[in-house]
C-alpha cells in the first residue's frame, strides 16, 4: 500500500492541486493530510476517492474544515491512529499465499514537540507523521520513524524553501527507507 503524506498547504491551491496530481500519478491508496488546510476550499481537492485523514493544524481556524473532512474522509481531531494493511506475498517456503500485516500510524500535527516525542517514544506505533515545523525530515528512533513531509516554504529558520511530500510503502520493511519524499512543483 502506499500512502500519501502532506502537510501545511496552508490555502496554497496551486500546491494542494499539484499534491493531489503527484499523488494521482504515483497511484496511492490513501492520503494522509497532517494540518494547517486554513479553510475549507483547501480541503476539498483532496476528494479523489482514495481512504483520506487528516488532523486539525494549529492555523486551521475554521471549525468548517473537520465537516468538509468528514464529507469524504475521516477527521482525526488533534491527534488520532491509523492503521493500514499492508500484504506480504511470500510467506517463507515459496508459496504465493498472501499474509496480512498492519502497519501502525499516529497522526498529529506536531505543534507540540513533547507530545511528537511522546508518540514516537511509546513505542506503539510504527510511524509518527507530524507537520508543523515545514522542514521535511525523516528519522528513527527504537523502532518508530517519525516522519514530516514537509510543508510550504515560510521565512523560518529550518523551514524548507520548497513545498514537498512524502510517500510512505507499506510493504516495505519499517524504516526511514520506506519513505521518499517528493519536491513539488506549483
Amino acid at each position: 500500500m502506499l500512502v500519501g503524506i502532506v502537510s501545511d498547504t496552508h490555502d496554497d491551491l496551486a500546491a494542494v492541486e499539484a499534491t493531489v496530481s503527484l499523488f494521482d500519478r504515483l497511484d496511492v491508496d490513501a492520503v494522509v493530510h497532517c494540518g494547517d488546510f486554513v479553510a475549507p476550499f483547501s480541503v476539498t481537492p483532496f476528494d479523489v476517492g482514495v481512504d483520506f485523514y487528516a488532523v486539525r493544524g494549529n492555523n486551521d481556524g475554521e471549525w468548517a474544515v473537520q465537516s468538509s473532512v468528514e464529507s469524504f474522509g475521516t477527521y482525526l481531531g488533534e491527534a488520532g491512529t491509523v492503521s493500514f494493511e499492508t500484504e506480504d506475498e511470500a510467506n517463507g517456503d515459496g508459496d504465493a499465499a498472501a499474509e496480512i500485516d498492519t502497519v501502525d500510524v499516529a497522526v498529529t500535527h506536531g505543534t507540540s514537540g513533547v507530545v511528537v516525542d511522546a508518540l514516537v517514544g511509546c513505542g506503539e506505533y510504527d510511524y509518527v507523521l507530524h507537520g508543523h515545523t515545514h522542514a521535511h525530515g525523516v528519522d528513527e528512533w527504537d523502532g518508530t520513524v517519525r516522519v514530516n513531509p514537509g510543508g510550504l516554504p515560510i521565512p523560518v529558520d529550518g523551514a524548507d524553501d520548497i513545498f514537498r511530500a512524502a510517500t510512505l510503502d507499506t510493504a516495505a520493511p519499517v524504516g526511514s527507507d520506506a519513505v521518499t519524499h517528493h519536491e513539488i512543483g506549483r
